[in-house]
């Protein structure tokens, strides 16, 4: 079972959209960069690529605090924001094809159906990776 909805699968799997991933620098500054992104087969984590991976200041700041959040949104028209943040634990991984993989701890979503259209569906992801219960972040 995914530590996503319905609804956020099915927004996440759509058309291939831009994310904004945000991480901390050494001096504690954020740092948010526009970047390429995948659902992993299993639908719990999101992976991110890129050219030159292991050289970027992204990479760097991952390896370092083990942390990053990512941000993937659209607007619809004529005003009709949507979205899912995924916040938690993150991995720089090095190899033949480095990325940095973000394990959902905090997921907030909005805009991707009725029940989220005029408010942020926002819940905490256990460790065990079970759902808490949904709670409206205004």
């Amino acid at each position: 079972m995914s530590v996503f909805t319905d609804a956020e699968l099915g927004y996440l799997r759509g058309a291939r959209l831009l994310g904004r991933l945000a991480t901390v620098g050494p001096d504690g500054v954020p740092h948010v960069t526009p970047v390429g992104w995948a659902l992993d087969a299993r639908a719990e984590v999101i992976e991110v690529g890129g050219r030159n991976m292991t050289t970027t200041k992204k990479f760097r700041d991952v390896a370092r605090t083990g942390r990053a959040a990512i941000v993937i949104d659209d607007v619809l028209p004529p005003w009709q924001p949507r979205g899912v943040e995924v916040r938690g634990p993150a991995e720089a991984i090095d190899g033949p094809e480095p990325r940095i993989r973000i394990h959902p701890r905090r997921i907030v979503s909005w805009g991707l159906d009725d029940a989220t259209q005029r408010r942020h569906a926002a819940r905490n992801i256990t460790a065990d990776r079970r759902h808490k219960e949904l709670s409206d972040e205004r």
